[in-house]
């Protein structure tokens, strides 16, 4: 109730993804109420994303298909800008804040929050400042980058009304259809223990579906306008609980952060664009160390190329959840 009040109240002013941005300050202002009987709603998050992953996955048509190897250059620059990420990040974290250095990796390193957190509790690193900085670093990210966008790009992202078809355009044998690939999806990945599964497994199950033209309705407008709402509702909790001052001491940290990733996310995402004949727009949310779920909604409802950021993403989240582990045992085995 409380984050949908906030989506209507971002729509009546014309503010940017009003549905999203909108609940999560909403959210985030209820949450510093002690009073309030608010809780994470946490059993929703994964159907949220489970919707997420099949929107993406409709994206991938037979057309785009053919089309996927030339993202190929791109993606490859995700490597060079996962470790100069690292570098910065960690010596930022280290030297200037003072975390120890496995803190500091965890605080750094963009593979998503939760994962993150989980190998950094494995590891006997802070998960206390790991949890807020990563939080506080997507909550930046989420909310600065539809205005970036909008200068950017010259458009407006207010209410832009449906992204897809209405559920009575729907049929039920679609409606079931899509439900099926969720739930496989979701399971399946599970069962191999991949990172994001619940987006992941999905995205790819769907994906081949869509490819092979066998389903083309996308999830319902109305269901990607509550998945805005939830995945809101989930960010604006990141200070739920946690007193003022370490609130204000991590956004001034972090922010700190945010600006040398800043820069790099500008040097890369300039380089992809003056090298390679993709959009800008599309390059920016590819190349944005934001959550995989937040970044590729904000694609799908502004209709970019939503294949190419979902990849760029799914890359590298499997190449931090990769690496992560190791570098995290060779900080161990040096302390």
């Amino acid at each position: 109730m409380i984050a949908t009040l906030g989506a209507l109240a971002f729509k009546y002013v014309h503010l940017p993804l009003p549905w999203l941005l909108g609940s999560i300050v909403a959210t985030s202002i209820a949450s510093r109420f002690d009073t309030l009987p608010l809780y994470r709603p946490k059993v929703l998050t994964g159907p949220a994303r489970t919707v997420l992953g099949i929107t993406i996955g409709s994206a991938f048509t037979p057309q785009v298909a053919q089309g996927i190897f030339t993202y190929l250059p791109s993606l490859l620059m995700i490597i060079p800008f996962i470790v100069i990420i690292g570098l910065v990040g960690v010596w930022y974290y280290w030297k200037v804040v003072k975390f120890d250095k496995m803190t500091a990796f965890f605080s750094t390193m963009p593979g998503g929050l939760m994962e993150m957190v989980s190998i950094a509790e494995d590891m006997g690193a802070n998960v206390a400042k790991v949890t807020l900085t990563q939080s506080t670093r997507l909550l930046l990210i989420v909310f600065t980058l539809p205005f970036i966008i909008e200068a950017l790009g010259h458009i407006h992202l207010g209410d832009r009304g449906s992204i897809t078809a209405p559920l009575r355009d729907v049929s039920n044998h679609d409606l079931l259809a899509m439900l099926f690939l969720a739930v496989i999806g979701a399971w399946g990945a599970k069962k191999l223990h991949i990172s994001g599964a619940f987006i992941i497994g999905p995205m790819i199950v769907s994906a081949f579906v869509y490819m092979l033209g066998w389903v083309e309705a996308r999830p319902p407008d109305e269901a990607i306008k509550l998945t805005q709402l939830i995945i809101g509702t989930t960010i604006g909790f990141v200070f739920r609980g946690v007193k003022s001052k370490e609130v204000i001491t991590t956004l001034r940290q972090t922010f700190g952060f945010f600006l040398i990733l800043s820069s790099v996310c500008s040097l890369f995402i300039y380089s992809v664009y003056t090298c390679f004949d993709f959009p800008l727009i599309s390059i920016l949310l590819a190349f944005a160390p934001g959550g995989q779920s937040e970044m590729n909604l904000i694609a799908i409802i502004l209709g970019v190329n939503v294949p190419f950021v979902a990849l760029h993403h799914v890359m590298r989240i499997f190449l931090v959840m990769g690496i992560a582990p190791l570098i995290a045992k060779w900080f161990k085995k040096m302390a």
